[in-house]
């Protein structure tokens, strides 16, 4: 009521959700038991959210909002055997220990704008500010190079990423002789981005007096030194977007996007789409566009590496900047931006209560990014075998073995979305609304990345991660569900299949791959409101428990990942609620 015709909307929330657990016995410690911890992490957060809005007069309006999540995590690393002579201290852990990853993530965004009316166009001014920051922790794990003097716990460091964005968008209705108002909408928008990773502490990361065993913290290693970055960009945005009717059955639109960045250089993207309405109960649609995806600052300066010592000389090995010496050794260019051709058509069917929608689609990703496969160097490696020259090519920078992020991979996807839709109206047996949804698709890979520094060419982005761009997610899905509603009941019914999805191995004859196989979920939910407006429900995800297709024992050796990480529904199984 203080904001007088404004507005003022206050939410919060809180969760705390304990871990969930799949993994099996292992049967490698006496006595058998489950020692590992495969699932959902712990996780607790509280969540605050504001937004208002004000009118300043009879024309322009003062809108804004703040938001704020801190979440704690804490997931698991794989055991460690009390066995394990380079990662176990016995007299810390006769037992053996699990460490914990933990995660401490605060998350803000605000936004302030105004909007209004200036010679005839809608206008709209706004600035918004996200921020996310995220500390790395390890616990229950030890350093062994440290011994039993070694911390059993961590802070691993972090990363930080901010952006500000400051955006114009203005939008009017002109006639111009067509069937209809043209509409013309045209607007920048500017953005400040910085990226930062913080180093852990020494001994998350440092080699001890002991110098037979590994080192660093187990389970997590933190970031060293030489990781740390502090990079920032902006860019600078332009638009303009045309729609109009140009006749009472035909609708185009047209529109292009001139993008400038600090670091990378420009690009422009175009877009044409038409509608044709035949009758007012069929339609097709179809459009053609350009699109580009600059590379994030986390893929052009992320580094996390690790410290080997060979004869004694300390060599660090892990993921590089593409940019850096060590990448550049070994052919790497800096990142330039992924672009693609899109091409849309369908139809839209509506007749009395039923509604039918059909769009095909075709994607192709030119130049995508990716992380390539990691280069190994080995000082003991004949001479002119791609091991030796890796090691000769990155020694003199001190490391021994390099992944880094590379243009490079080419992408197809071809698929279809099909959504029906249709409204049963009973006085007797209230409202029914049933909706079936399904898609498919199909993802090839074009053409992948090659080292040409090295004697025998190597591919940058070999068979397993090829096989998950292209079977990592199901080929076909298909949901059908009813929503049934009767003054205060309701009540919800859905059925989802999803198709089967490929987990590959490592080994080039795909004996150690694994597959999710086709799966059938349902979920039910029924509904009750009472008169002062507070809604009960009761339901369940999952109602029949399904699981996808469990992972060979011979491929699961330390039991300790039963399911593929790669099911589309996850392995949690049923969840009931009320």
């Amino acid at each position: 009521s203080f904001l007088g015709d404004g507005f003022l909307t206050l939410s919060a929330e809180y969760r705390n959700r304990e871990n969930t657990n799949r993994s099996d016995i292992d049967k490698r410690v006496t006595p058998n038991r489950i020692t590992s911890r495969f699932g959902d992490a712990d996780v607790e957060d509280l969540s605050f959210y504001a937004n208002a809005g004000k009118s300043l007069n009879d024309t322009w309006d003062l809108y804004g909002w703040y938001g704020y999540q801190h979440r704690d995590a804490s997931s698991a690393a794989t055991f460690r055997l009390p066995t394990d002579t380079q990662q176990n201290v016995p007299s810390v852990y006769p037992n053996g220990y699990l460490p914990f990853l933990t995660t401490d993530t605060e998350d803000n965004s605000a936004g302030l704008g105004i909007r209004g009316e200036i010679a005839g166009f809608t206008a709209d001014f706004n600035v918004v500010y996200g921020k996310n920051d995220i500390d790395f922790g390890v616990q229950n794990t030890i350093n062994p190079s440290f011994g039993a003097a070694s911390p059993t716990s961590f802070q691993a460091g972090g990363l930080t990423y901010d952006q500000i964005v400051f955006g114009a968008d203005f939008s009017r209705e002109f006639e111009v002789g067509l069937a209809g108002p043209l509409n013309v909408a045209f607007g920048l928008e500017a953005r400040q981005e910085t990226y930062k990773i913080n180093q852990g502490q020494y001994e998350s990361y440092a080699r001890g007096p002991i110098t037979n065993v590994a080192f660093g913290s187990r389970g997590f290693t933190g970031f060293t030194p030489s990781n740390e970055v502090d990079v920032d960009r902006n860019n600078v945005g332009v638009y303009i977007d045309l729609e109009g009717k140009v006749t009472e059955q035909l609708t185009l639109s047209a529109a292009v996007r001139y993008e400038d960045y600090s670091d990378f250089g420009d690009t422009t993207t175009g877009k044409l789409a038409a509608r044709y309405d035949f009758t007012p109960e069929f339609a097709i649609r179809g459009a053609v566009s350009t699109g580009f995806r600059a590379p994030a600052l986390q893929q052009q300066y992320y580094t996390s590496t690790s410290i080997l010592y060979i004869d004694n000389v300390p060599f660090e090995t892990g993921t590089y900047p593409a940019t850096s010496n060590v990448a550049a050794a070994l052919g790497a260019q800096p990142l330039k931006a992924e672009t693609s051709d899109n091409y849309a058509l369908g139809f839209v069917f509506r007749r009395g209560a039923f509604e039918l929608t059909v769009d095909g689609y075709k994607i192709d990703v030119k130049d995508r990014i990716v992380l390539s496969e990691t280069l190994q160097g080995s000082p003991t490696a004949a001479p002119g075998t791609n091991a030796r020259v890796i090691y000769d090519l990155l020694a003199p920078y001190g490391a021994t073995a390099a992944r880094f992020f590379i243009n490079g991979v080419d992408t197809d996807t071809v698929g279809v979305d099909v959504v029906a839709r249709y409204r049963i109206v009973d006085e007797q047996a209230g409202t029914f609304d049933l909706t079936a949804a399904g898609n498919v698709n199909d993802i090839e890979v074009k053409r992948t990345p090659v080292t040409t520094t090295l004697p025998t060419p190597t591919s940058l982005f070999a068979r397993q991660a090829r096989l998950r761009f292209e079977e990592g997610t199901p080929k076909q899905k298909l949901t059908l569900q009813g929503d049934w509603k009767k003054e205060a009941w309701g009540a919800t019914v859905r059925t989802t299949f999803y198709g089967d999805v490929l987990s590959p191995g490592t080994l080039a004859d795909g004996s150690a791959d694994n597959s999710t196989g086709n799966r059938g979920l349902v979920d039910l939910e029924a509904r009750y409101t009472f008169p002062v407006g507070l809604t009960a429900s009761v339901g369940a995800d999952n109602v029949f428990d399904v699981y996808p297709r469990q992972i060979i024992p011979s491929q699961n050796t330390t039991s300790a990942s039963p399911f593929s990480s790669f099911s589309p529904f996850g392995f949690s199984g049923r969840f009931v609620y009320g």
